[in-house]
């Protein structure tokens, strides 16, 4: 085999919705809400398809969306953007590439913190980037700062932060945060910001962007995803905001992978992220609901659910359920006896996994989380036994 193809393995995410279609499970792996996202939003990119052009828009986005990511991160997150310093990008998946890129030198140390998205380690090898692997773990995830003085060190030049972070539905502190931030600044190195589920949160709490911390605006690549904010993944529409000594190089990495974006999801996204704050906490009170509907059965069915804070997804504590397998193991039997898909999070780790914690997207109807809900308890009857 092509020693190459070990560094772009097969996503987790394609295998297990793989194995729910071939299996008619219920998928609770992949992370997509299974409704059509917002009718307003869905209707602006109807309209703009037939009444706007359908031709190669400007390759860094059209005015108008960079405008209203400017605006929005004014408005939302304080942050002093303007229009030129945002890049449009085919979702954040893209964004994320256009990044390790644009940034990234064979040699150059990047790190990176486990569990991981699983785009980011193939995209630094094939870069020629040499990882520098922080592992967090359960039950608070928690950054520390001999963590971090582990694996920052003279050759690091990109740090890349999934915030909040998926597949943990954990937040980001803002005492884990200064310590990175001072860590990036006396390294003089650039911080990734992978902040697409930065409108996901919930019970109150706020997300803070790395980006507006002292000294990081200049040394800040912050990613976002209309995918993500307006539940529709499959438009696959994101974006790259930085100060303009690193916008330049992020477009031109940019301009040789997607170059651009379809112009009508671009104008519907632009409409979308001018929505007033209604819609956004409604969005939030929704899926919190969804939430706390498959938790609580999954609870009473006695399953040990942790609390999710953030994403669309929540976990699953496979000791502490009283499951003695693994949860590649546990996955395996969950799909193919129990009809139910799901994701372990070892495969979020490059080396040292936790193997006892199990992700589960609940961005469903009702009817869905309750099915699966049902299946679950079945499983645990039979699994701990």
């Amino acid at each position: 085999m092509n020693p190459l193809y070990a560094t772009m393995p097969t996503t987790i995410f394609e295998r297990m919705s793989a194995r729910a279609r071939e299996m008619g499970a219920i998928n609770l792996g992949q992370g997509f809400p299974d409704s059509n996202g917002p009718a307003d939003v869905v209707d602006a990119a109807a309209r703009a398809l037939v009444e706007r052009s359908n031709q190669y828009p400007p390759m860094a986005g059209l005015p108008e969306l960079r405008e209203a990511v400017a605006a929005h991160y004014r408005r939302h997150q304080q942050l002093d953007l303007q229009p030129e310093e945002v890049i449009v990008t085919s979702g954040a998946t893209e964004a994320i590439a256009a990044a390790i890129l644009a940034l990234v030198s064979p040699g150059d140390e990047v790190v990176m913190f486990q569990p991981l998205y699983d785009a980011y380690l193939p995209l630094v090898l094939r870069a020629g980037g040499v990882p520098r692997l922080v592992r967090l773990a359960p039950p608070d995830w928690r950054i520390t700062a001999e963590a971090l003085d582990a694996a920052f060190g003279e050759r690091t030049r990109v740090a890349i932060l999934n915030t909040p972070l998926n597949p943990a539905g954990a937040m980001t502190g803002p005492d884990a945060l200064a310590l990175l931030a001072e860590r990036v600044i006396a390294c003089d190195a650039v911080l990734v910001s992978d902040e697409v589920w930065e409108h996901v949160v919930f019970d109150g709490r706020r997300h803070v962007s790395p980006m507006a911390l002292p000294g990081m605006r200049e040394r800040t690549v912050k990613i976002g995803s209309a995918g993500k904010i307006f539940s529709l993944t499959g438009w696959k529409v994101g974006w790259m905001c930085a100060a303009p000594a690193l916008a330049g190089p992020l477009s031109r990495a940019h301009q040789f992978l997607t170059f651009t974006t379809p112009p009508n999801l671009q104008a519907a996204a632009a409409y979308g992220l001018g929505k007033d704050d209604a819609y956004f906490e409604e969005m939030r009170a929704n899926l919190a609901r969804s939430r706390d509907r498959l938790a609580t059965q999954l609870g009473e069915a006695g399953w040990s659910v942790p609390r999710s804070e953030a994403t669309y997804f929540l976990s699953l504590d496979l000791a502490a359920s009283g499951i003695a397998l693994d949860d590649a193991t546990f996955c395996d039997r969950l799909v193919a006896e129990f009809g139910v898909a799901a994701i372990p999070v070892s495969a979020f780790y490059a080396d040292d996994p936790v193997t006892g914690v199990v992700r589960l997207c609940f961005a469903k109807r009702d009817e869905t989380l309750d099915a699966a809900a049902e299946r679950m308890a079945r499983a645990l009857a039979v699994l701990r036994a």
